[in-house]
């Protein structure tokens, strides 16, 4: 595992109906006396692959990690530790030749793991059909949301009309929530296990809150789900939020492991948004 390393959206405290919420970009509106949260999304690198090389395979190579364990496990089929290639005799060239011949299965050795925060819940319905990954993600059964904080599309936030009534039916979710909660804690009054009757007070009353509402998820994956996860998301016919999510994934991941992700390329769409794409993936 390799120390967390945090980027993007800057971090920030503030009180919101005077509890304190923070781990993310915050910014509230006003609307009837009352203040709405909005967070941004940050993607936190908090897992990767280890690799020790075994002292009886007369093998080195100039890489480590999850990025050596698919090069050797690629060796390991033809028992190639020789490097008679040139083209293939680096870890880059070596993976390269995988990309180029699609002999992805060696990439399924190397993961990552990101803890992903300040995405909606609408983000998480569609990445979970990404069933190759991993995930862990806070459960509103047993984490109360009643300063949940919202996610709020850009296109939303950059219009006055639509961002006051955007806020406005955060705020009217919120206090719906928070009427049941109460309702529903005194309902369940007699349960004697508290735990229980937390969750199933959380569990009804949480029926109203809107898919803009904040989640925050454990996701991890294969070098190949990675790839294709950013190949299906990162495209210009994705959602806006999961397709900023892709890029900004993809970004740390060529840090992470830039000889098995190198062959993405970030551009920049005519509304400033960005994809990525890749010579060798035709998904999306």
């Amino acid at each position: 595992m390799s120390q967390a390393q945090g980027v993007d959206a800057a971090t920030s405290a503030t009180k919101v109906d005077g509890a304190e919420v923070s781990g993310a970009e915050v910014s509230g509106a006003e609307v009837s006396g009352a203040q709405v949260s909005t967070v941004a999304l940050r993607v936190q690198l908090v897992g990767k692959t280890e690799f020790f090389p075994p002292a009886d395979v007369p093998w080195s190579t100039d890489a480590d990690g999850g990025q050596a364990l698919a090069e050797f496990a690629g060796r390991a089929c033809y028992q190639s530790w020789r490097k008679p290639n040139p083209v293939t005799a680096t870890n880059a060239g070596y993976l390269r030749h995988i990309l180029e011949v699609g002999h992805l299965s060696v990439l399924e050795h190397g993961t990552v793991s990101f803890y992903l925060t300040g995405v909606s819940r609408s983000l998480t319905h569609e990445l979970i059909r990404h069933r190759h990954f991993s995930y862990s993600q806070l459960s509103q059964r047993y984490v109360p949301e009643r300063t949940a904080a919202m996610v709020e599309p850009d296109v939303i936030a950059d219009d006055p009309d639509l961002h006051q009534r955007f806020h406005a039916a955060a705020q009217a979710s919120q206090q719906a929530y928070n009427y049941l909660l109460a309702g529903l804690e005194e309902r369940f009054a007699d349960e004697p296990n508290a735990t229980q009757r937390r969750k199933q007070a959380r569990q009804a009353a949480r029926s109203v809150l809107p898919n803009a509402t904040e989640t925050r998820i454990v996701v991890t994956g294969n070098y190949r789900a990675w790839r294709h996860f950013i190949a299906m998301r990162a495209t210009e016919h994705a959602d806006v939020e999961i397709r900023e999510l892709a890029v900004e994934c993809l970004r740390q991941l060529h840090k992470a492991a830039p000889n098995a992700f190198g062959d993405f390329e970030i551009s920049i769409l005519p509304d400033g948004t960005e994809i990525a794409s890749s010579p060798f993936v035709s998904e999306g």
